[in-house]
């Protein structure tokens, strides 16, 4: 349904490290960055994907409250994996990996707060 969605983060360099760390285990990297600094514009912005950019971060005002997103994770193994990485890389836990049944039978998630305070999840639909 969606083909990509971006949003601002407060500072650009930090969130790209951030996302660039928690997003590997789930086999998504960053495969383009523009910096707009030379064009006297903000910092930049970069995109995450696995085959193309359909993940955005750039800088700017981030959002006022709290937005959600959720990764796709092919295993329960990555889902922990993305937490790890996302507690080592500074996030704050908000929801360790474990099933969650009140959703589905086989809903295994992960969430943690990113730098500017919106809650990332990973998400495994398969049983193990």
């Amino acid at each position: 349904m969606l083909d990509h969605i971006g949003l601002p983060v407060s500072d650009f360099e930090r969130s790209k490290v951030f996302y660039t760390a928690v997003l590997a285990p789930l086999g998504i990297s960053m495969l383009l960055e523009k910096d707009l600094s030379d064009e006297g514009g903000p910092a930049g912005y970069c995109g995450f994907g696995v085959d193309r950019p359909t993940f955005w971060i750039g800088t700017g005002k981030p959002f006022t409250g709290r937005l959600h997103v959720a990764f796709a994770a092919t295993s329960r193994a990555q889902v922990s994996e993305f937490y790890k990485a996302a507690l080592a890389a500074g996030a704050k836990d908000n929801g360790p990996p474990g099933l969650r049944p009140h959703y589905h039978a086989n809903y295994f998630g992960a969430f943690v707060i990113d730098p500017d305070g919106h809650n990332v999840e990973a998400v495994s639909h398969l049983p193990e």
